[in-house]
Parts: C-alpha cells; structure tokens; sequence
C-alpha cells in the first residue's frame, strides 16, 4: 500500500529530475523578479548604509550649494563657500552619529 505523506520514498535514490525541476523554478523565479521589479527587499544593514551615505552626501552638496549661491549673491567668493562646506560636512557627521546612537539604543532594548 502506498503512503499517503508527500515526497519522494526514502528506500528510492533521489530523482534528479527534481532537483533540476527545482533549480529550474527557482531560476525562473528569480529572472519573474527581475522583470516585475520585485527583487528581494533589500536587508536592514543595506538601508542603514545607503541612509548613511545619503546623509554624507546630502550634508556635503546641500551646504556647498548654499554657499555657492550666497557667494554670488553677496560677493564675497569663496567665505561663504568654504564656510558652508564644512558646516554642511560636519553636519552630515553629526547626523550619521546621531544615526548610529539611535541605532544602539534600538538594539540594547530589544536585547540583541
């Protein structure tokens, strides 16, 4: 009498048909993904560091740009410019440690 339990019977060596029917899901899968844009969601650490470098990235430019154009405005190339540029740097800083303490904080209480 056969089993009722689904699978293969453990007395029969494997099928390899299976396994290459299950590569091939698995692939097309992955290539359904790709077309509809449905890609894995990328992982926590991934988000943190393209949220770091956003922060970096959007401190340095946003300060230089104000300075740049209060530059023109009032004259005075390159104070302003200069002056802007740390500021918008130092602030990226700022925001990427404030980040990472939040981030500490998040983990101790959830007890990791």
């Amino acid at each position: 009498m056969a089993e009722e339990e689904p699978g293969q019977d453990p007395k029969l060596p494997p099928d390899a048909r299976l396994d290459r029917l299950e590569q091939r899901l698995e692939r097309a899968q992955r290539e359904e993904a790709l077309r509809t844009g449905r890609g894995p969601a990328p992982d926590a650490n991934e988000q943190l560091g393209q949220r770091v470098l956003a922060t970096l990235i959007g401190g340095l430019l946003g300060g230089t740009l104000i300075g740049w154009l209060l530059d023109q405005l009032f004259g005075t190339w390159p104070l302003l410019f200069i002056t802007l540029m740390v500021l918008g740097t130092a602030a990226g800083f700022w925001s990427i440690i404030r980040l990472s303490m939040a981030k500490t904080k998040k983990d101790e209480g959830s007890g990791r």
